[in-house]
């Protein structure tokens, strides 16, 4: 990440926030006042499909509110969304978004 700082880069995506040194908290401590993090919004591969919705909500919420710290954050899921993510789970994303925006 700082070397895509001093190249310039002020906004990253992906934000694979399951991969090896792509801990949010890690992220957002270390660079986040360098960079805006676009994505890392929800786990696709076991959160968004698997958990319930009320996990997807605090899941959501919990990230928003690391991402969201010290500077810019653009909400987006960590991958796409595939077929056969429950409907409720993508509801619930949603209006944890919201929520979190205070537009609940």
């Amino acid at each position: 990440m700082k070397h895509f700082i001093a190249a310039g880069f002020d906004i990253i995506n992906p934000v694979q926030i399951n991969a090896q040194g792509m801990d949010p908290v890690h992220l957002e401590k270390t660079y986040g006042k360098d960079l805006v993090f676009w994505g890392g919004g929800i786990d696709t591969q076991k959160v968004l499909p698997y958990a319930s919705p009320e996990k997807v909500r605090e899941e959501v919420l919990r990230l928003c509110d690391i991402f969201a710290t010290d500077g810019g954050f653009v909400f987006n899921t960590v991958h796409n969304i595939q077929a056969g993510v429950p409907v409720e789970n993508i509801v619930a994303m949603v209006d944890a978004i919201r929520e979190f925006n205070g537009n609940k």
